[in-house]
């Protein structure tokens, strides 16, 4: 007796202790298969795919000026910028207007310090029912307003790095998320968690894996694909499209490429393509490597892939009906009377839609950009056909030329 007793105490033992690190299973019962041939895509006329379609320039002062965005992210009164070339971080309202402007200058947090805190970037954060901009610079993330005015410093010393994003229900998702054990440690590509309690951890991963193989991605491997508690999940050499909710983990589209365009089945795991990923896609050009920009608006499902041999005519950016099938190639989109015969990308022609695609989505309007001096020869192109401008693009022709700062595009998908 007393050895059951002993038996079925181990047992239960065993039984929490792997539930507490059992990886959680991807629900797929839901999956989408696409089969997807990017040559077979069409182009249309850009009042065909957008209800509405915005041009704001971004002022241009001695202050604001920068060179391209590198990233962006949408509050309810602001954009903010980040500029690599100047390693600054610009706040814009929503109508163009400069507001402030963020450098190493503005983080240095220690007396005395001579260098500027140049960074890489930046988040933001909702605190006390405001939005602030979290830069990290060195020994502390530094806070700042929407005025670009400094709001606090924190140490970065014991903080959490992954605090990762809040849904609705206060569930927190979190990425590369470390569980440490007695003796050793894994990290998860995602965390769920409730209360500091995991609700479920996915895709189990060492650090190690980093030191001896190859890792090229088409940028962030996260999207608020516009749906409101979901997000887009993009992994390593997949073609696949996860969701992530405050419950779970769903793979919600497979994506099957023509053969050309492929990678091969067994490329993420198979050791004789591990650190050689480079050489593989020298030789095959073609193969797509990683996915980004996925976005689904109402039926709409939008894609951009990647491949070695990047050209501006190629169909790499998509528009996927979920509901018809429908193939629209995002490089061949017309301009007409809808953007006032100016295109809504620079795709094919300059460079930042091809290696950014869309910006951001706030859930309404998609934002692209182009240079100042794609604006002005699409102006040129276009003089033949009587466009009709805004004040805000007439006085920007006017007053403005091929060195200011870029100006935004603000697209409304038509929902079908």
């Amino acid at each position: 007796m007393q050895k059951l007793k002993t038996c079925l105490i181990l047992i239960f033992f065993s039984c929490c202790f792997s539930a507490f690190t059992q990886t959680s299973k991807v629900d797929s019962t839901a999956m989408l298969t696409l089969r997807i041939d990017p040559e077979s895509a069409r182009g249309a006329s850009v009042s065909q795919v957008f209800d509405e379609v915005h041009f704001i320039p971004l002022e241009t002062t001695k202050e604001s000026l920068f060179g391209s965005i590198s990233q962006m992210q949408i509050t309810e009164s602001s954009y903010i910028i980040y500029d690599y070339d100047t390693k600054s971080v610009l706040i814009f309202s929503k109508d163009g207007k400069f507001k402030a402007k963020l450098n190493g200058s503005k983080t240095k947090m220690e007396e005395g310090e001579k260098e500027d805190n140049n960074f890489y970037g930046f988040s933001m954060k909702h605190e006390n029912n405001k939005d602030l901009i979290q830069i990290y610079s060195r020994k502390y993330l530094v806070y700042f307003d929407l005025e670009g005015k400094l709001i606090k410093k924190t140490p970065v010393e014991g903080m959490d790095p992954g605090e990762g994003q809040k849904f609705t229900d206060q569930t927190r998702v979190k990425f590369n998320h470390l569980v440490k054990r007695d003796n050793d440690s894994l990290y998860y590509e995602i965390a769920l968690l409730k209360d500091n309690k995991e609700v479920g951890v996915y895709f189990p991963f060492s650090m190690d894996r980093y030191k001896n193989d190859q890792f090229y991605s088409g940028g962030k491997p996260v999207y608020d694909c516009g749906v409101p508690d979901e997000l887009f999940y993009l992994r390593f050499y997949e073609y696949n499209i996860y969701k992530i909710t405050p419950k779970k983990v769903e793979l919600a589209y497979h994506i099957i490429f023509p053969a050309a365009n492929s990678l091969p089945t067994d490329f993420k795991d198979n050791p004789v393509y591990k650190n050689k990923r480079r050489e593989y896609f020298e030789k095959y050009p073609n193969a797509i490597y990683a996915l980004s920009n996925t976005y689904k608006i109402g039926d709409l499902l939008f894609l951009k892939m990647h491949s070695w041999e990047a050209s501006n005519s190629k169909k790499n950016a998509l528009i996927y009906n979920l509901k018809t099938e429908a193939l629209t190639s995002i490089t061949d989109l017309e301009p007409d009377s809808a953007s006032s015969f100016l295109p809504v990308t620079d795709a094919g022609v300059h460079y930042d839609f091809l290696n950014r695609g869309f910006h951001a989505f706030d859930g309404k309007y998609l934002y692209t950009s182009y240079s100042s001096l794609a604006a002005f020869a699409f102006r040129d192109q276009s003089a033949g056909k009587n466009p009709k401008y805004t004040a805000a693009m007439s006085n920007y022709f006017k007053t403005e030329n091929k060195k200011s700062n870029p100006i935004l595009i603000q697209l409304k998908p038509k929902q079908d």
